[in-house]
């Protein structure tokens, strides 16, 4: 690995303005459809004829499969992933999960059973409950209902390109469970660290996920949204994946729900004097090395700059992943001085990270102060792979600024919630005036016309 030093930008709010910083992070870190390398440009012209951008590319592959089915989606796999599959080899048998589970580490089974059971534990406290409110008075009643019931069918895509994610299988499959869905149909790339990672395999049998297909990207997408032979619609797609994988969920939502469009992993630091350069570098590669990903200290202590700018160029040098960790800091990273903690608080509500990591001695207090982060992870010892791994809140979270509005993935996200309803002949008597009112106001007179003649 390369021990040179690190050329991450560095921004001294003492002396300049962040703003503009924020913005460039911003664009980059956000999923753009119109924005492709030349590499990317001229496979794509070599696969479709011409120069298209990476959403006409989604809008061109989700179009296809909705039109031409299971074989366009097969074909598009032979095309972009390189692999010759039927509609019979798609699917992981019964016999490929079984051999995948009694060949795998006992003990990495024992970490998917400790790690299943912290995510049940935490996904069902935050569980939307069913409730119902009665309302009596002078012979009326009224019997108003929240009912919440699980969705049907959900598909999960799970990457497979760059590495094996069993942690993604367990922090989307296992909310659903929760939740109470029944059928969970799982997409993952064809590759060795996809359909067929044994590990990967063999956390489906132990979470008893049987509907595994062996297709990635857009294509994926697709099926799922639209439905193809052998692979049923689903109600809901949730998961991570790559810019195309992002680009075709948001195509297809409102023919299906979709938890998010992500982008790359980010992370936020907020560090003051307590703070250890060491850890603060290992935190911020942490995220980078997903390549891309994105690392970002903010504090008011000026000598952690420095120091952890050193402790990153020594690190990544140790690092089997370092040089593309290197790269993404130096693409998407930054060391941010503010001028003190409420102007780093502002910065960082600013950013709105996918992760933020406070790394202060009184951390509770931080909080109090910010309002955007999709995961929050307190105090020096709690980095963010607790929270990637085992701690129980799932890892599927906003990115590129989302976390101003949008949530993280939990078992709630899985259930459909329904209002009902009831009130008997007086009650709808006692608010018959009410109903008038509102119907004569807005021109709708058939709503009116709709209580008066329960009403003669």
């Amino acid at each position: 690995m390369s021990s040179s030093s690190l050329n991450i930008t560095t921004i001294d709010c003492t002396k300049e303005s962040a703003e503009r910083l924020f913005e460039t992070l911003r664009q980059k870190l956000s999923p753009r459809g119109d924005i492709t390398s030349e590499a990317g440009r001229q496979r794509t012209i070599s696969l479709f004829g011409e120069p298209l951008t990476p959403q006409q590319v989604v809008e061109r592959i989700c179009g296809d499969v909705r039109r031409g089915g299971v074989a366009t989606m097969l074909e598009y796999s032979r095309k972009l992933d390189r692999k010759e599959l039927t509609l019979e080899t798609m699917r992981v048998t019964p016999a490929e999960f079984e051999q995948a589970f009694v060949s795998v580490d006992k003990e990495f089974l024992a970490t998917i059973g400790r790690i299943r059971d912290n995510i049940v534990e935490f996904q069902t406290k935050l569980l939307n409950q069913s409730v119902s409110l009665i309302r009596e008075g002078q012979g009326g009643r009224v019997e108003l209902r929240q009912r919440y019931l699980p969705l049907k069918r959900v598909g999960i895509c799970v990457p497979g390109g760059a590495a094996a994610y069993p942690s993604t299988l367990l922090m989307t499959a296992v909310p659903a469970q929760v939740a109470g869905v029944k059928e969970i149909a799982v997409v993952v790339p064809p590759t060795d660290f996809g359909g067929y990672n044994r590990e990967l395999l063999a956390a489906c049998k132990l979470l008893g996920i049987t509907e595994v297909y062996r297709v990635g990207g857009a294509q994926a997408v697709a099926a799922l949204a639209y439905g193809v032979e052998g692979i049923p619609r689903v109600d809901k797609i949730v998961g991570p994946g790559n810019l195309f994988v992002a680009l075709a969920k948001r195509f297809v939502y409102g023919e299906v729900d979709i938890d998010s469009i992500a982008g790359p992993s980010e992370v936020v630091v907020l560090a003051d004097s307590s703070a250890r350069a060491d850890f603060i570098a290992s935190d911020l590669i942490s995220q980078a090395e997903h390549s891309p990903g994105s690392g970002v200290l903010i504090t008011w202590h000026a000598p952690l700059i420095e120091d952890v700018r050193q402790e990153l160029t020594k690190q990544l040098s140790q690092l089997q992943r370092g040089d593309l960790a290197r790269q993404s800091l130096e693409d998407y990273g930054a060391l941010i001085l503010a001028r003190d903690e409420g102007e780093a608080c502002r910065f960082s509500d600013q950013l709105a990270p996918e992760h933020l990591h406070i790394s202060t001695d009184n951390p509770d207090a931080i909080l109090a102060k910010l309002q955007n982060a999709g995961a929050v992870f307190m105090g020096h010892h709690t980095p963010v792979a607790v929270g990637d791994y085992v701690a129980g809140p799932s890892h599927v979270l906003p990115t590129g600024g989302t976390a101003r509005f949008a949530n993280g993935l939990c078992a709630n996200d899985f259930l459909k919630r329904s209002s009902v309803i009831s009130y008997n002949a007086a009650a709808l008597a006692a608010v018959a005036d009410d109903i008038r009112r509102m119907a004569h106001v807005e021109g709708l007179t058939a709503h009116s016309a709709s209580v008066d003649i329960r009403l003669k």
